[in-house]
């Protein structure tokens, strides 16, 4: 009776190692992550949420912060999944330009006061 309530823990212990063995590629895999700089219209913290909530949403991004002082946006991401140009857009869509793409109009119009480019800086 002890034999059957040890098999399963002499198995647990056995496999453990197999499993470690089949998530280290993957830990590999995850290094293949590619850095974009693009600068942006955004003008206070309540833009800086916006990008970085919206970024995130993109497949691909690992990370993405705005330096609102700089207007800069760095972007983390798996070059395999997304490139720049579709950053860009999505932070264009979003209502900001993104170096020489303009904001989109419809987008721009939705945003608060605050965050418009025509608003002086907070």
């Amino acid at each position: 009776m002890k034999f059957l309530l040890a098999l399963p823990l002499f198995a647990l212990l056995h496999l453990s190692p197999s499993i470690q063995a089949q998530t280290a590629p993957a830990a590999a895999k995850a290094s293949g992550t590619t850095t974009a700089q693009f600068k942006t219209s955004a003008v206070c913290d309540m833009c800086k949420s916006r990008i970085e909530k919206s970024l995130a949403y993109e497949k691909g991004v690992q990370s993405a912060v705005l330096d609102v002082p700089t207007q800069i946006v760095t972007v983390t991401y798996k070059a395999d999944k997304t490139s720049p140009e579709a950053l860009r857009t999505a932070v264009q869509k979003t209502g900001y330009d993104a170096d020489e793409l303009t904001a989109d109009a419809r987008a721009y119009n939705r945003l608060p006061d605050c965050c418009k480019k025509t608003n002086a800086v907070h």
